[in-house]
């Protein structure tokens, strides 16, 4: 009999599945399901129609159950919510859950990568966080608010762990599902439900590109290899943002000096008017 699995090309295959029906041959009730026929008209069969009944009736099982169904793969995008709803969430939540969902919140890290985080990769003097990825995607490291820092620095004052949050990211899970209901049903808003953890690095993902129109900057941010990972922001930013007119505060500079504070301020150049240059920032 010849060794062969699932992993091995698909020409080995035949062989395989003709060795399989030579042996089934010899198990009577089992060809006589399969070629649909009587016992008597069975016997009567040649051996090579019996062989290839057989075949096709292991493609058909290895097609499902090795290969898989024969459609294609179809993907859903995900529900983004509403900053405030994110907001109500953190606020509601104890004090170690709240600092979890805040961190995913700026950071847009996985929830796996924001458990693992050892105290050593917060730097509390530059406000900055080391995440080591998960799913063979890029290391990064983000500057975070005074809020997330102050938070963190409460939760460093009770902890003698070596990371961060708990140990086993079911516990924290269980934990905020729980609040979540609670804060639900408090608030009468049922979308609640429907954020769990990946969700905030969804949303953070949908803003940086709605804020930046880069999807460059948002797939670096987001640690993805593949750009083809993060083109689906794109299209949850057109589809958040289709009928919302776009505000800008414009500012023209007539020296370097004025343009250099502009461009540090986040404003980009448009045009030149007058011997004025025109830079604008999204509000």
């Amino acid at each position: 009999m010849v060794s062969v699995d699932a992993s091995d090309p698909p020409v080995f295959w035949p062989l395989l599945l003709h060795e399989i029906s030579h042996c089934w041959l010899g198990s009577r009730n089992y060809v006589e399901v399969v070629c649909g026929a009587h016992p008597d008209e069975v016997s009567r069969m040649d051996r090579r129609v019996i062989e290839s009944r057989i075949e096709e009736a292991l493609c058909d099982i290895l097609a499902t159950r090795i290969i898989g169904p024969a459609y294609p793969f179809s993907s859903k995008l995900p529900f983004i919510p509403v900053e405030a709803e994110l907001d109500s969430l953190i606020a509601g939540c104890g004090p170690k859950t709240s600092t979890f969902l805040q961190l995913l919140k700026e950071t847009a890290v996985r929830a796996g990568e924001a458990n693992q985080l050892p105290w050593t990769d917060i730097d509390f003097e530059s406000a900055t966080i080391r995440v080591t990825p998960e799913k063979r995607s890029e290391p990064r490291i983000f500057k975070i608010s005074n809020k997330l820092l102050g938070m963190l620095s409460a939760l460093r004052l009770r902890s003698q762990r070596k990371n961060v949050f708990a140990k086993d990211l079911r516990t924290i899970r269980k934990v905020y599902e729980k609040q979540r209901a609670n804060i639900a049903r408090k608030l009468q808003n049922p979308r609640l439900l429907q954020i769990h953890f990946h969700i905030f690095r969804h949303w953070k993902a949908t803003m940086l590109y709605h804020q930046t129109k880069d999807i460059l900057y948002v797939m670096k941010f987001l640690g993805h290899k593949n750009i083809k990972n993060t083109l689906l922001y794109i299209q949850l930013e057109e589809a958040m943002f289709k009928n919302e007119c776009e505000e800008y505060i414009c500012k023209a500079a007539k020296t370097v000096e004025e343009a250099k504070a502009l461009i540090e301020n986040g404003f980009e150049y448009v045009c030149d008017v007058d011997g004025a240059k025109l830079f604008r920032r999204r509000i």
